[in-house]
């Protein structure tokens, strides 16, 4: 028998709850005054937000975290907090959380139970939690599983592409917040708009982003699938771009309407979607657009209905991509039956997903941005939107601070990589960040250096991040904009360079 996820008062459990993945269903799910518990290896202000929603927190990942649940007193405990601001009961951690949580359980008769765990794919299964988990019983789900449960409950939106989907996602979640829609949204990045990863709304609309790295796109089948690209991104699943194509292709059969963007060739020929949309007006694409204008704030462009004009778009989000990712949130509201001027208006004041082109500060007339771009197509399009970003400034330089993330990745497209830095006038290179990797390959950072240089001039590596910040307080001059790249731990180098230029 399938075993099925249960939203009717029964506890989950998050093995690494403090992921951006998990967290977002964490926090759903806690809104929804279910009991939820976590582990992760260290706080931070993802968890204290879990916390101040009622998520019991351990700062640890340990077999004896799963005890909780067979050694409450409900007769212990005490009257739950209301927390300011969050509308609902809630649990603390602190003092005596523990009694409190365990009269949270007991209010929805599940006290005695074992939670249902939530794993993600970077949990491991020599992982000591998980292994009690299993021994002791627990049904045990993936995080793709809760969120294809939450999906089949809802109109569903889920956004999939190897590139755009967190932009898109939190643009299309930001139309339907502004058009009085109220929408569940869940999304890989933290959004201003809703403080956060995640909100629950009380409308009948999900917007998701689904992600096809672990080969879980599959799992989900929502009203309308958008996909906004298809390349091959994660060789340490995929052995080839057919396996993702055919993933994607299972994702497209499964919803009831598709929207894709027939720029990427892949989507065009293989998914044939529904209703598409492309930058280039002679694509006969269902949504099109013209006039296309940047300048250092975003793009302004016209925008084009199966051959009818709309109206003008100003997209605040830097980039052509950007302008695709807008035109992918007009489809999408559209055939929800919004009018062109409410999407219009609300794609002006969206500012965008941390780490997607996100400014961090400007010291001493040089700009910090952070973005999470880490595959050679999203470099290039990040680099040309710098690039746009500085053209009005005299002697101004973008600088691309780049650590390499994974060594599948970085092995399979290096000849990718060492091209996709021309919109660059210094690349400075990190070693690589393993994510959790085993080195097969026998690469580090230098080899990539090397590769980019052999195309350019002005290539530095610097392997160690904890010696970054000084050194780019040497080479770097006003008028710059520094731009860190990467799905790794560099923008941690960010705040450290803020500090040492306040020193001075």
């Amino acid at each position: 028998m399938v075993k099925t996820v249960d939203f009717s008062g029964r506890p989950f459990h998050f093995i690494g709850i403090g992921g951006i993945g998990m967290s977002a269903l964490a926090y759903i799910l806690a809104k929804r005054r279910l009991p939820v518990s976590g582990s992760d290896l260290r706080p931070s202000h993802i968890t204290e937000r879990l916390q101040s929603v009622g998520a019991y927190i351990f700062n640890r990942q340990e077999a004896t975290n799963l005890e909780l649940f067979q050694s409450l007193d409900p007769s212990a405990c005490e009257p739950l907090p209301i927390l300011a601001g969050a509308g609902q009961t809630g649990v603390t951690t602190n003092g005596s959380g523990v009694s409190k949580f365990a009269q949270y359980l007991s209010q929805t008769s599940w006290c005695d139970s074992l939670p249902q765990v939530i794993c993600s794919t970077a949990i491991g299964k020599s992982n000591s939690e998980y292994l009690a988990a299993k021994e002791k019983g627990c049904p045990i789900f993936h995080r793709s599983d809760v969120l294809a449960a939450l999906i089949s409950e809802y109109h569903s939106l889920a956004v999939a592409g190897t590139h755009g989907k967190t932009t898109t996602s939190s643009l299309i979640g930001y139309v339907l917040l502004k058009a009085g829609l109220d929408p569940t949204i869940i999304v890989g990045g933290e959004v201003d708009a809703w403080e956060g990863n995640a909100r629950l709304g009380e409308g009948r609309y999900l917007v998701a982003e689904a992600d096809e790295s672990d080969g879980s796109l599959v799992k989900h089948a929502p009203k309308i699938g958008i996909v906004t690209n298809i390349e091959l991104d994660h060789p340490d699943r995929y052995q080839n771009l057919e396996q993702v194509i055919d993933i994607f292709e299972r994702f497209a059969a499964q919803c009831e309407t598709t929207i894709g963007s027939i720029d990427c060739e892949t989507v065009r020929e293989r998914l044939k979607p529904q209703i598409s949309y492309s930058l280039d007006s002679h694509n006969n694409a269902d949504y099109t657009v013209t006039e296309i204008t940047h300048h250092p704030g975003g793009s302004i462009a016209k925008v084009w209905e199966r051959g009818k004009l709309l109206g003008t778009m100003q997209v605040g989000l830097p980039g052509q991509h950007n302008i695709s990712n807008a035109l992918a949130a007009v489809a999408a509201g559209r055939l929800l039956g919004l009018e062109f001027e409410m999407i219009a208006d609300a794609i002006a004041t969206f500012g965008g997903a941390k780490r997607r082109f996100e400014w961090r500060g400007d010291c001493h007339g040089i700009t910090l941005i952070d973005d999470y771009a880490h595959h050679p197509s999203e470099i290039r399009a990040t680099l040309a939107a710098a690039r746009v970003k500085i053209s009005q400034k005299q002697n101004a330089r973008v600088v691309a601070i780049f650590q390499p993330h994974r060594y599948s990745r970085t092995a399979t497209f290096l000849d990718e990589f060492a091209t996709a830095f021309g919109d660059a006038d210094l690349v400075v290179v990190t070693d690589i960040y393993s994510a959790g990797e085993v080195n097969l390959h026998q690469l580090d950072g230098q080899q990539v250096a090397d590769a980019i240089a052999s195309h350019r001039d002005r290539v530095i590596y610097h392997p160690a991040l904890k010696t970054l910040g000084a050194k780019l307080k040497e080479i770097l001059q006003p008028g710059d904009l520094a731009l860190f790249l990467g799905a790794g731990n560099l923008n941690q180098t960010i705040p450290e360079l803020i500090a040492l230029y306040g020193a001075n």
